[in-house]
């Protein structure tokens, strides 16, 4: 599974940030969403789900 956040489209809610700490990290400039890699690991694979669906702008597309 690999996960990507179209920057353009993020808002920066940090919804997925809250649902998946350990997934999605914060640009400390403007809060935006980022990944320091698109390969989920498959303990995290139900966060990743999540954490897109929490997206109120949906930028965060799941591949599975």
């Amino acid at each position: 599974m690999r996960i990507r956040i179209n920057r353009e489209h993020c808002q920066g809610h940090t919804m997925c940030a809250m649902v998946a700490p350990d997934l999605f990290n914060l640009d400390d400039e403007d809060g935006h969403a980022y990944v320091d890699s698109p390969d989920v690991p498959v303990a995290l694979r139900d966060k990743a789900r999540q954490g897109a669906s929490a997206c109120p702008e949906r930028a965060i597309t799941v591949e599975e």
